[in-house]
């Protein structure tokens, strides 16, 4: 039966590779990672971790952040290293699911400032305080790509270099026969996918930002999301994680496995364990995707064909037609950089907007900005942020908008919970524990200057 499924899977190989070979609007790296990707998958390696190895990363792998030394106060010193750096944004997700079009770097989130424009003040700030050329990559996918162009532009009198380039385009397997979607009619952009963040070393070095970077003298790189308004460059870090909450489950946690730190994420948990996996308890550290990566060591590793980060299979479906993609995660990556460490961080630098609930935080009192960088408000003294949760109807960031006629004071929230038609008046305070739900067929309105603290609100006689 081995030899079977053996002959069976080196089938599919061959036919998969045949047709891709037909793929025309592919290049020739991106067929060839797309093909190694698969063949790795077929043959296991997409299988779940072993739970019993896994064990607790020590302070000497996950460095608690009030250890790091403080920067450098010599600015001259602060330039030389600041001279080094590259900063790269990951800039290829949509902003389908809060309603908009094109690239969630693009959303407005404060002040009228979209999250592109508060990155490009945070690294102007930081390139005149230091005087220094720090510059700013953003990965695109071929979903982002074209916008981002033209978005760009604004930004050419900017004292900051800023390059794009694409990451890989696959071909969405179809399941049935594990060939490619494109090559069964479906051309269009539904037939393909970026292959998720991983994918973010070997984009770098077949576009050859890579090369141009170390023949700039940079040696070093930030990559974050570029909805996580909360990182920001931070002379103590090298690679960071932060303290995890109940909704910290998607990202990822360190651990340590195997002798080595690593990324687990829960598509790697065997059903068995996923309770214990979402556990705080156990896995107290949750990864913001952030991290300091070392240029040569990208190189190396890349060239080498060594990044062979764990597979994580995401089905989904194309007009009715079960397909599967295949993606990686760059935090994935740590374990095979020698010496890596993690940074257990201050919630402060995980604030990622991937809901119109996180929107209202940012955009409130909660935060104040300044130079393009989002700072908790000293006023709040709870150290924890309020729990929100919005209705469907607050859904997409143009209804989020039409609800409210400006966003309410939190400062003293610790918990919100709207559903149904509901409307905010201008100046509204809201405080302690708050559940706002109007009845079905019902609009329920909230006054103006309204001051809520801990309601039940089903109706005006309510407030």
């Amino acid at each position: 039966m081995a030899a079977v499924a053996v002959s069976s899977e080196t089938e599919k190989l061959s036919k998969l590779r045949s047709a891709v070979a037909d793929l025309n609007q592919i290049s020739e790296s991106e067929k060839s990672g797309f093909i190694s990707l698969i063949s790795r998958y077929l043959s296991g390696e997409a299988e779940q971790i072993e739970w019993s190895k896994i064990k607790t990363p020590t302070d000497e792998v996950v460095v608690p952040y009030n250890t790091l030394a403080p920067p450098s106060e010599d600015l001259a010193e602060t330039k030389k290293l600041l001279d080094k750096l590259a900063v790269l944004k990951l800039n290829g997700g949509l902003g389908t699911t809060m309603g908009c079009t094109g690239p969630k770097s693009v959303i407005e989130v404060r002040n009228g400032l979209t999250f592109l424009d508060l990155i490009v003040i945070q690294i102007e700030s930081l390139n005149k305080k230091y005087g220094c050329n720090v510059p700013l990559l953003l990965m695109n996918s071929f979903n982002t790509h074209d916008d981002t162009l033209k978005i760009v532009e604004k930004y050419s009198n900017s004292n900051i270099e800023i390059h794009t380039f694409n990451q890989s385009q696959y071909p969405r397997l179809v399941v049935e026969d594990f060939l490619p979607l494109p090559s069964k009619g479906h051309t269009g952009k539904d037939g393909w996918y970026p292959p998720g963040h991983g994918d973010v070393f070997p984009a770098l070095l077949n576009s050859g930002k890579l090369d141009a970077l170390l023949s700039q003298g940079k040696e070093y790189i930030f990559v974050a999301n570029s909805d996580n308004l909360g990182a920001i460059v931070d002379l103590s870090i090298f690679f960071i994680v932060t303290p995890k909450t109940l909704a910290d489950v998607k990202g990822g946690t360190l651990i340590s496995y195997e002798g080595r730190v690593q990324l687990l994420e829960i598509a790697q948990v065997p059903d068995a364990h996923v309770i214990e996996f979402k556990s705080i308890e156990k896995f107290k550290i949750f990864n913001t995707n952030n991290l300091w990566v070392n240029l040569k060591a990208i190189k190396r590793l890349v060239t080498a064909n060594a990044l062979k980060m764990e597979i994580i299979p995401n089905p989904k479906e194309v007009d009715g037609i079960k397909v599967l993609q295949l993606e990686t995660a760059a935090g994935a990556a740590i374990r095979f950089f020698d010496n890596a460490i993690g940074v257990n961080v201050p919630r402060s630098r995980f604030l990622p907007v991937k809901a119109s609930s996180d929107l209202l935080l940012v955009q409130s009192d909660l935060y104040t900005l300044s130079d393009g960088f989002v700072t908790r408000n000293k006023a709040r003294t709870n150290p924890e942020n309020p729990s929100i949760e919005l209705g469907p109807e607050f859904k997409k960031v143009a209804d989020f908008l039409r609800r409210f006629k400006s966003i309410p004071s939190i400062i003293e929230l610790d918990a919100l919970k709207v559903t149904g038609d509901v409307w905010f008046g201008a100046g509204v305070t809201l405080k302690g524990k708050l559940t706002i739900t109007a009845k079905p067929g019902e609009k329920l309105e909230i006054p103006d200057k309204a001051v809520l603290k801990d309601k039940v609100i089903t109706s005006a006689k309510d407030i």
